[in-house]
């Protein structure tokens, strides 16, 4: 195992070659541990989206936003968030269908650069994909990527390549689509799922037809929204979420949805 390093080191030199699977990871096990491992072992021998945050996000005073959790609809769970930036970013990843699991910094991961200077780096966000890949992804602001996260983005990139994982960069979304989002987010929890008026609400809208129509001859709009924005959250019913959402949008059910969560 390599030599105990620094918290974090700045590092941004050149990377040696191959160092995407010669990195150590650091990893809260389930049990509250900590340990320490080759990468390569921890993504194939550990379930990381199981693992608690092996760094937590501080409080920062002055800033317009405190870190807070974010509660998952893909497995019912929290996951944390430093930002608005990065909230957004989860509320993305929990409405992937491709999305399985997410976890929040559950690995660190430590290499030593050419200089022989140690660094260490926690990917903002883990994702478990449906074919059982893993996704690390950091979130970036809406400027430009600075050039340290640049530099320990290379090395996440080669991290996850070398394992057969996925390494991104996750820009803010369009505008319009995110504040759709957030408005169909506030309906994941499974309290909004409906039952026999979920399946009445995927006969409704068969085929396409403005949404206040189907709802009206669903029943009483109070209690039947709730349910079709539960529906278009999971993918049961489609709408075009480019578009600013309103009560003539046009709604239809979506053949072999993903199923509700």
């Amino acid at each position: 195992m390599p030599d105990e390093m620094p918290e974090d080191a700045e590092g941004t030199a050149e990377l040696p070659v191959g160092i995407g699977d010669r990195l150590e990871a650091r990893f809260v096990d389930q049990a509250g541990n900590e340990q320490r491992t080759l990468w390569p072992d921890a993504a194939r021998g550990v379930c990381l989206e199981e693992c608690g945050p092996v760094r937590r996000f501080p409080v920062r005073h002055g800033k317009r936003m405190a870190p807070g959790w974010w509660w998952s609809a893909t497995d019912g769970r929290l996951v944390h968030y430093a930002s608005g930036v990065m909230r957004t970013q989860v509320m993305l990843l929990d409405h992937d269908p491709s999305v399985v699991a997410l976890a929040c910094r559950p690995v660190d991961l430590g290499w030593r650069e050419r200089e022989g200077v140690w660094v260490r780096h926690a990917p903002h966000l883990m994702a478990r994909l449906a074919d059982g890949r893993g996704l690390l992804a950091d979130c970036a602001g809406h400027g430009e990527i600075s050039p340290r996260l640049a530099a320990r983005a290379a090395v996440m990139e080669a991290a996850a390549a070398a394992v057969g994982w996925q390494y991104r960069v996750l820009r803010p979304p369009d505008t319009v689509l995110a504040a759709n989002l957030r408005w169909l987010a506030g309906y994941r929890h499974p309290r909004y799922r409906g039952g026999e008026l979920a399946g009445r609400a995927a006969e409704v809208f068969r085929r396409p037809r403005p949404l206040i129509e189907g709802v009206r001859e669903l029943g009483d709009p109070v209690q039947v929204f709730p349910v079709v924005f539960h529906a278009l959250w999971h993918g049961d019913l489609s709408a075009p979420l480019d578009a600013p959402l309103h009560e003539r949008v046009n709604v239809t059910a979506v053949p072999q949805a993903r199923g509700q969560r």
